[in-house]
């Protein structure tokens, strides 16, 4: 298995999918295996985030 290099994460501030944790992790989402996946973060987180509160009520 790769390291955090090979791994994708959705940097917020700047809305762009960064190859490898280069920016301050409270800007970041992820890691993601693929572009695509890290790309579509905030509608993954979104879609999480509606589900668990689904299940609370």
């Amino acid at each position: 298995m790769g390291g955090m290099s090979d791994q994708f994460w959705f940097n917020m501030s700047t809305s762009t999918v960064e190859v490898g944790r280069r920016s301050d992790h409270s800007q970041l989402l992820g890691p993601y295996p693929t572009r695509e996946e890290a790309q579509a973060a905030l509608e993954t987180a979104a879609a999480r985030t509606e589900a668990w509160d689904a299940e609370e009520e």
